[in-house]
């Protein structure tokens, strides 16, 4: 068997497997104050996963395999009057050379910005809103 024979066959097997395994997921909550709506929309390269509103308290969540080549969600967050407060920002990155299993990114929204963990540690404050 040749190399590129070689490559493909570990590359097949590697996307093969990572199905068998627990998917990664985002969280979002909704921790605004009184009657604040909060408006979110993430994307990849191949899925726009449409706009979800949250009130206070609610949560959104979405969970999926890592790419051999690359996982990347970018997500937009809003909220206030009109929606004119804004934060954009990378709300997963993996995939590649290192594939993720059961990786959770927990993003909550706050009147003073966006914090962000792993779920093992507190919050800490990643993005304002501009």
């Amino acid at each position: 068997m040749n190399r590129l024979s070689c490559f493909l066959l570990v590359i097949g097997l590697c996307v093969g497997l990572s199905n068998a395994y627990e998917k990664n997921s985002v969280h979002f909550k909704n921790s605004l104050g009184r009657n604040n709506i909060l408006k979110i929309n993430c994307l990849s390269n191949n899925d726009n996963l449409g706009f979800h509103f949250l009130r206070p308290g609610e949560t959104y969540e979405f969970s999926f395999h890592d790419s051999v080549f690359k996982t990347e969600f970018f997500c937009d967050l809003w909220q206030g009057p009109n929606f004119k407060f804004h934060a954009g920002f990378t709300g997963y990155e993996g995939g590649g050379l290192i594939v993720h299993y059961g990786k959770q990114n927990f993003w909550d929204a706050r009147e003073d910005g966006i914090y962000f963990t792993h779920g093992q540690k507190t919050p800490k404050l990643e993005y304002n809103w501009e």
